[in-house]
């Protein structure tokens, strides 16, 4: 039930020790200070109702009544009427003026202790003032307080302060807290986007001096991870091709060399034995080449697998491509078309069919399968399968699925092995997008 967010955490982590203790004070205030003030306000008023239905028991006369009812208009600011021969109707309180304080409870306990009469309030009728009936023995005695004798102001205000200060204390932790997981996120982002291979440069340190601290940090390391990838591919490419010199050496030593009868044989194994060693040598280029870089850009994916899909069919491979008119995603080009083509070659060289599917992207990612009718790989077997140099059949170097995966990693994605419909092995490249 809590924030997921470090920003909606820390707002929370602020306002809710703010709000307990504003809850605290209100209590304290509700509870304490308004409820005195609220009972001696209504005493006060039901004592002096309480005296003029004194005065008029004891001196009942029409005179004395409308000189009563003067003075207290203008001494104690209370206007007066009499209904003589009048009854009060049992209707019920007409009140909920304002039901989370306790004026009208107060009010009722005062008239109750004080003029010891039936009456009943109405909080509703005039927004100024609270009529307060009195049934005496002749009549109803009508009273109209002012609203300002039984509620204090000072309730507005004190609520005002507390809302008030809530809001902008709340408004000024959300800026300040959004500026600091501004940085954050900015962070996440760089991190995000460097482990799918795209290299936006350094991100400039901002916000705290922790996340600044993060932020160099994240940035050495980037660098660090540039120069070992450029010094490896430096020297796997250096190694390969130096390796091709005394390769070609070999072919020409070989090609010039005599060839008897009797050692035909033997010259033909050593033409294998050299094609096999520049197979080898190609493949260690390429992957050389896999490691290096090369910035994404947006490319159509659903043409490059027509395209590999149209070289495979003119080596002579049945080919079926279920794939969209266009899917244009942020990809390294050069780098996915070798992971694919890698793919293509394995399926290619254990089968007779493949087929390619393009799917449609859901939950932002999309798949590429890749399936063939060959043997396949056990199970047990696939996740070794992707390991540099291993060769679960015969020939090759044990290099394509290793590259392939590299590559799809370097984009975000991964690479799976499994069962296929067409009873031999199913790659499933999985892709952002």
């Amino acid at each position: 039930m809590l924030p997921r967010g470090l920003l909606g955490r820390s707002l929370l982590i602020i306002l809710v020790p703010l709000l307990i203790l504003q809850g605290v004070a209100l209590q304290l205030f509700y509870g304490g200070h308004l409820d005195i003030v609220s009972r001696r306000l209504a005493a006060g008023v039901a004592g002096e109702i309480g005296l003029v239905v004194e005065h008029m028991k004891r001196h009942p006369g029409e005179a004395e009544r409308a000189w009563l009812f003067r003075e207290v208009v203008w001494r104690v600011d209370l206007t007066l009427a009499f209904e003589p021969g009048m009854t009060l109707a049992r209707s019920g309180p007409r009140s909920a003026f304002l039901p989370l304080l306790p004026l009208e409870e107060d009010l009722a306990n005062a008239m109750a202790e004080r003029v010891r009469l039936p009456f009943d309030a109405d909080w509703l009728s005039d927004p100024r003032s609270v009529v307060i009936r009195v049934e005496l023995p002749d009549g109803v005695l009508h009273v109209e307080a002012p609203r300002k004798r039984l509620f204090t102001s000072t309730l507005y205000l004190f609520v005002i302060w507390l809302v008030g200060s809530a809001l902008l204390l709340f408004l000024v932790a959300a800026l300040f807290m959004r500026n600091q997981v501004r940085a954050i996120r900015r962070l996440a982002g760089a991190a995000e986007a460097f482990g799918l291979g795209r290299d936006e440069g350094p991100i400039k340190p901002e916000g705290a001096a922790e996340f600044r601290q993060a932020a160099s940090a994240f940035n050495r390391m980037q660098e660090r991870i540039r120069r070992f990838v450029a010094q490896r591919t430096d020297m796997l490419a250096g190694i390969s091709h130096d390796l091709r010199t005394p390769l070609t050496r070999m072919r020409l030593t070989l090609a010039l060399l005599p060839h008897p009868p009797e050692a035909a044989e033997d010259i033909a194994a050593l033409n294998t034995d050299i094609e096999e060693m520049e197979r080898m040598v190609a493949a260690y280029l390429a992957f050389a080449r896999g490691e290096a870089p090369e910035q994404a850009r947006p490319a159509d994916l659903a043409q490059m697998l027509r395209d590999l899909a149209a070289r495979a069919r003119r080596d002579g491979t049945e080919i079926r491509l279920d794939a969209p008119d266009s899917l244009t995603l942020r990809l390294r080009p050069d780098a996915l078309r070798r992971c694919l083509a890698n793919l293509l070659d394995n399926a290619r060289k254990h089968a007779r069919t493949v087929a390619v599917t393009l799917a449609a992207p859901s939950g932002g990612f999309t798949q590429v399968t890749v399936d063939d009718d060959g043997p396949g790989i056990p199970a047990d077997q696939r996740e070794e399968a992707f390991r540099p140099f291993a060769t679960l059949s015969a020939g090759g170097t044990g290099l394509g699925l290793a590259i392939a995966r590299d590559i799809a990693r370097a984009h975000g994605g991964d690479i799976v092995l499994e069962d296929s419909p067409l009873g031999g092995l199913r790659a499933r490249v999985r892709l952002p997008v």
